[in-house]
C-alpha cells in the first residue's frame, strides 16, 4: 500500500461536494474559483480545478426575469437577511423612547450635537465626523440646539430625544444585514450565516448601545462595513482592475476613513485591511508570470484607495468641522490663537497689536495642543511649596499676567509714555489675581525632574532677581523673521522666557500634574536652550491695554493643515490624560481582562427603584462561546499542521484555504481591537470591546461552520441538531437578559436570575 492511500482522507470525490450544504446549492455549475485570489495571471480552467478561500463568483448574471415567480426564485437568497433585519428594527425600537432622562454619555454626544446647532466651537478626544451625525441627526429631528444634556436630566417636551435614538438606532439595524452578507462573502454555509445574523441581532450589548444618542452604533456600523467591503474586494480577486474590483477597494478605503472619523479606535480595522493587503501584495510579488508594470498598478491601487483616500475622508471630517463651528465656544482654547481669533464672537483679532509694558495678557503655549500660563492659590505639595504655575485650557480669570519692569525699574507710569515690549527687554510677569511673579529657582520640578520648578512667588511689593525674564523673539507667523519688526505683536509673535538667574527656558510639555495639580499641565524651567523645542514657543493671546488702538480682523489668518494637526495632537494628548484615578474606585471602569469573559458589565444610569435601569451586558452565550472559539481555532489550526507535516490530508487545497482565510480575518481582527488595550494607561469600560467582539462572532460561526455544517461525516440530521440547539440557546439567552437592554422598571432586586456571576454588579446588594 502505498503512502498516498494509506493517507486518512475525507476530501471530497468531485466538485459538487465542494458546494454540498452551502448557502448556493445546486448552483455548482455557475461557480468559477478564483484560484486563491493570488494567481491573476493563470488561464481559466474548469471550475473544478480552481480554488477561492472566499465566495465563488458568478460566471455572469442571470436572464432579466421574466414573471414574478422568477424574479423570487432568483432572489430568494435575501429573503432571510430581510427577516432578519425587521426583526432587528422591532429589537432597536422597541420601548427605545420608555426612559425620558439622560442615559450615560448621551450627556457628552447629545451636547456635543447641540454645539453643531448653534455652531459653537467645542473641544473632545474623538474625530468630529459622528459627532456631526449627532448633530445632523437633531436637525433632521428639529431640536433646536438649547437643551444642556445634562447627566440623568429629564428631557423637555421641546426636545424630540425619541426620534433622535430612532435615527441613531438605524446603525445598529443595519448592522444584522450587513452581518449576513458578511458571513455570505466569508464562504459560509447557509446555516453559519444564520448564526451570525442571529448573534448580531441578539447580543444584549450591541443592541442596548445601539438605543441611544451614542457613537457606538457609528462605529460599530462602519466596522462592520469595512470587514464586509473587504471580504468583497476578496472575491474580485480573481478579475483585477474590473469595475466592480475598484468599486470594493474604493469603498473599503472609504469605510476606513468613516470609522477612523468616529473613533480612533477605527484606526484597529484598518489595520486588519493593512495586515490583509501585505499578505496580498507579497503574494502577488512572488508571482513571476505578473510584470512589473502590473505590480506597480497593484501598488498604486491600495496606496491611492486605502491610505489616499481614507485620510483625505478623515481629512474632510475636519474641515467640515471647522466650517460648522465657526461661533466661539467652550473649547476655543485647545487651539492656536490665530484659529480662534477667527472665530465669530472673538474678541482677540480686535485687540491692541502692539505689546506694551503695562499690557494685561494671557500666555498661550505654542506646542501641539498648549494650554494658557495659569495660576491658582493653591500651592505645591512637593519642592518649594509656593503658589503652582500651571498650563489651563479652559479661560478664566487666573490666566491673567501683567507685563512689568524690573524691581529697580521705576514702575509703569499710566501717563507717561508708552514702552512697548521688543526682543531682549527684561521682565517681570505678575500674576493679576493674586499679584505674585513669575518665579523660577534651583528646585526640581514635580513632573520634569531633569527641569526646574516654576512657581509664583511674592506680590506686588516683595520679590527677588529670581522672578526675571527675558524675552527672546523667535519670529512671527505673518512678518517672518525677527530681524524684519521691531514690536512684539499679539497673536503672532512666537516668543520665548529664558530665565535671567538660571538660563533655563519656560516650557510647557503636556504633562499632566497629579490630582493635586486638578491635573492640569505641568509648567517648567528647562535647563537645556533647544531653540527648535516648540513647547519653549509662547504667544500673546488676550491682551488688554487702554493706551493702545484695536487690531484688525483682517491681519489675521490660519491655515486649515496646521489647526487640523494642531486639533488631532491635542485630542491624542487629552485621550493619553485619561488614565484612572488609584485614589478613586470607578465603578463603571473594567478591565481588558474582564471583558472576554464578561466578568462586569457596566450601570448605564442611576439605580433606584423608580428609574429605568440600563446594564450594559453581553449575551453570556455570544461572549463565552466566542472567546471560546478563539482558542479552539489556535488549537485546531496547529493539529491540523501537525497532522499534515504527518501526511495526513484532512482537506482539499481550496478547503484549506478557505479555513486558513476566515480564521486569519476573525482571528487577527480580533487581536488587533483587544490587544491594544492591554498597553493603554487610559481608562477603558465594556463598552470598548464591542467592535472586538464581532471577530469572536465570526470565529463561532466558522468554526461551527467547519466542524458540523461542512462536515461530510456528519448526517444532515445531526447538522439540523446542532443548528437548532445553537439558534436557540442564542435565542434563549437573548430572551433572558432582554431586559438589560430594553430597560428594568422597579426595584432591581424584585428581576431574579440576571445574575450568572457573582462579579455583575447588578444587584443592590453589591
Amino acid at each position: 500500500m502505498t503512502e498516498d492511500t494509506a493517507a486518512r482522507r475525507r476530501v471530497p470525490r468531485g466538485p459538487s461536494a465542494l458546494a454540498k450544504d452551502g448557502a448556493y446549492d445546486g448552483q455548482e455549475k455557475n461557480w468559477e474559483y478564483d484560484d486563491e485570489g493570488k494567481d491573476v495571471y493563470a488561464k481559466a480552467g474548469p471550475a473544478a480545478a480552481r480554488m477561492s478561500s472566499g465566495r465563488p463568483a458568478r460566471r455572469g448574471p442571470p436572464p432579466p426575469p421574466t414573471t414574478i415567480r422568477e424574479f423570487f426564485e432568483q432572489n430568494l437568497e435575501h429573503v432571510p437577511p430581510i427577516i432578519y433585519t425587521l426583526l432587528s428594527c422591532w429589537t432597536r425600537f422597541h420601548k427605545i423612547g420608555h426612559s425620558g432622562v439622560v442615559v450615560w454619555d448621551e450627556a457628552h454626544f447629545g451636547k456635543f450635537g447641540s454645539h453643531y446647532l448653534k455652531r459653537e466651537f467645542y473641544f473632545d478626544v474623538h474625530p468630529p465626523l459622528g459627532k456631526m451625525i449627532v448633530g445632523f441627526v437633531g436637525l433632521l429631528a428639529g431640536y433646536d440646539g438649547h437643551f444642556d444634556f445634562k447627566s440623568g436630566g429629564v428631557y423637555p417636551a421641546e426636545v424630540p430625544y425619541v426620534a433622535m435614538r430612532v435615527m441613531m438606532a438605524m446603525f445598529g439595524v443595519l448592522m444584522v444585514p450587513l452581518g449576513w452578507y458578511t458571513a455570505v462573502e466569508l464562504g459560509m454555509t447557509r446555516r453559519a450565516c444564520h448564526l451570525v445574523a442571529l448573534m448580531v441581532l441578539c447580543d444584549v450589548a450591541w443592541l442596548c448601545i445601539s438605543r441611544f444618542i451614542l457613537l457606538d452604533s457609528m462605529l460599530l456600523f462602519f466596522t462592520f462595513t469595512t470587514v464586509f467591503f473587504l471580504t468583497k474586494f476578496h472575491n474580485q480577486q480573481y478579475q483585477p482592475f474590473s469595475v466592480d474590483w475598484w468599486l470594493w477597494l474604493g469603498l473599503t478605503g472609504l469605510s476606513i476613513g468613516c470609522v477612523s472619523s468616529i473613533k480612533l479606535i477605527g484606526l484597529f480595522v484598518t489595520a486588519l485591511v493593512g495586515l490583509y493587503t501585505i499578505e496580498d501584495l507579497w503574494e502577488k510579488f512572488g508571482d513571476l508570470r505578473m510584470t512589473v508594470r502590473t505590480q506597480l498598478w497593484h501598488w498604486g491601487a491600495r496606496v491611492g484607495c486605502l491610505i489616499v483616500l481614507p485620510i483625505l475622508v478623515y481629512m474632510a471630517s475636519f474641515k467640515l468641522h471647522f466650517l460648522v463651528l465657526n461661533h466661539s465656544g467652550p473649547g476655543d482654547a485647545q487651539m492656536s490663537s490665530l484659529f480662534q481669533a477667527n472665530l465669530v464672537g472673538n474678541d482677540f483679532a480686535s485687540n491692541p497689536l502692539d505689546v506694551a509694558f503695562g499690557s494685561r495678557l494671557t500666555l498661550k503655549n505654542m506646542g501641539w495642543g498648549g494650554g494658557l500660563l495659569h495660576s491658582h492659590v493653591q500651592t505645591y505639595p512637593v519642592g518649594s511649596n509656593q503658589q503652582q504655575v500651571t498650563c489651563y485650557h479652559y479661560k478664566d480669570s487666573n490666566n491673567d499676567w501683567v507685563i512689568s519692569p524690573k524691581w529697580d525699574e521705576p514702575p509703569v507710569d499710566p501717563q507717561g509714555e508708552i514702552r512697548f515690549l521688543e526682543d531682549g527687554d527684561v521682565i517681570r510677569l505678575v500674576h493679576a489675581s493674586t499679584t505674585r511673579n513669575l518665579h523660577s529657582h534651583n528646585i526640581v520640578a514635580p513632573i520634569s525632574k531633569l527641569n526646574n520648578e516654576v512657581s509664583a512667588y511674592g506680590n506686588a511689593t516683595i520679590g527677588d532677581f529670581h522672578d526675571y525674564w527675558v524675552v527672546e523673539v523667535v519670529d512671527d507667523v505673518k512678518r517672518g523673521a525677527k530681524g524684519h519688526f521691531e514690536k512684539i505683536h499679539s497673536l503672532t509673535t512666537r516668543l520665548r522666557f529664558r530665565h535671567e538667574a538660571s538660563g533655563c527656558y519656560l516650557r510647557a510639555a503636556n504633562n499632566p500634574l497629579p490630582e493635586w495639580g486638578f491635573k492640569q499641565i505641568e509648567v517648567s524651567c528647562d535647563k537645556e536652550n533647544n531653540p527648535k523645542d516648540i513647547h519653549t514657543y509662547w504667544n500673546v493671546e488676550s491682551h488688554w491695554n487702554e493706551r493702545l488702538p484695536a487690531g484688525n480682523a483682517k491681519f489675521y489668518r490660519s491655515p486649515f493643515l496646521r489647526d487640523f494637526w494642531h486639533l488631532n495632537v491635542a485630542m491624542m494628548t487629552s485621550n493619553n490624560a485619561l488614565i484612572p484615578d488609584p485614589d478613586k474606585e470607578d465603578i463603571l471602569a473594567s478591565k481588558p481582562t474582564d471583558w472576554p469573559w464578561l466578568r462586569l458589565g457596566l450601570r448605564m444610569c442611576g439605580w433606584g427603584d423608580s428609574q429605568t435601569k440600563y446594564y450594559l451586558l453581553g449575551t453570556p452565550i455570544i461572549w463565552w462561546g466566542g472567546t471560546l472559539s478563539l482558542i479552539v481555532s489556535v488549537a485546531a489550526t496547529g493539529i491540523y499542521v501537525l497532522r499534515m507535516q504527518r501526511r495526513f490530508v484532512d482537506m482539499d487545497a481550496r478547503e484549506w484555504e478557505h479555513f486558513l482565510y476566515v480564521g486569519k480575518i476573525a482571528l487577527f481582527g480580533w487581536i488587533l481591537h483587544y490587544a491594544p488595550f492591554l498597553v493603554m494607561g487610559r481608562v477603558t469600560y465594556v463598552h470598548h470591546y464591542l467592535p472586538t467582539l464581532y471577530f469572536s462572532v465570526l470565529m463561532l460561526a466558522h468554526l461551527i461552520d467547519h466542524f458540523v455544517f461542512s462536515s461530510r461525516r456528519l448526517s444532515e440530521r445531526t447538522k439540523w441538531i446542532v443548528f437548532g440547539v445553537c439558534t436557540s440557546s442564542i435565542v434563549f439567552s437573548f430572551w433572558w437578559f432582554k431586559g438589560v437592554a430594553f430597560g428594568i422598571d422597579g426595584p432591581i432586586n424584585n428581576h431574579w436570575g440576571l445574575q450568572w456571576r457573582e462579579s455583575w454588579n447588578i444587584y443592590e446588594h453589591h
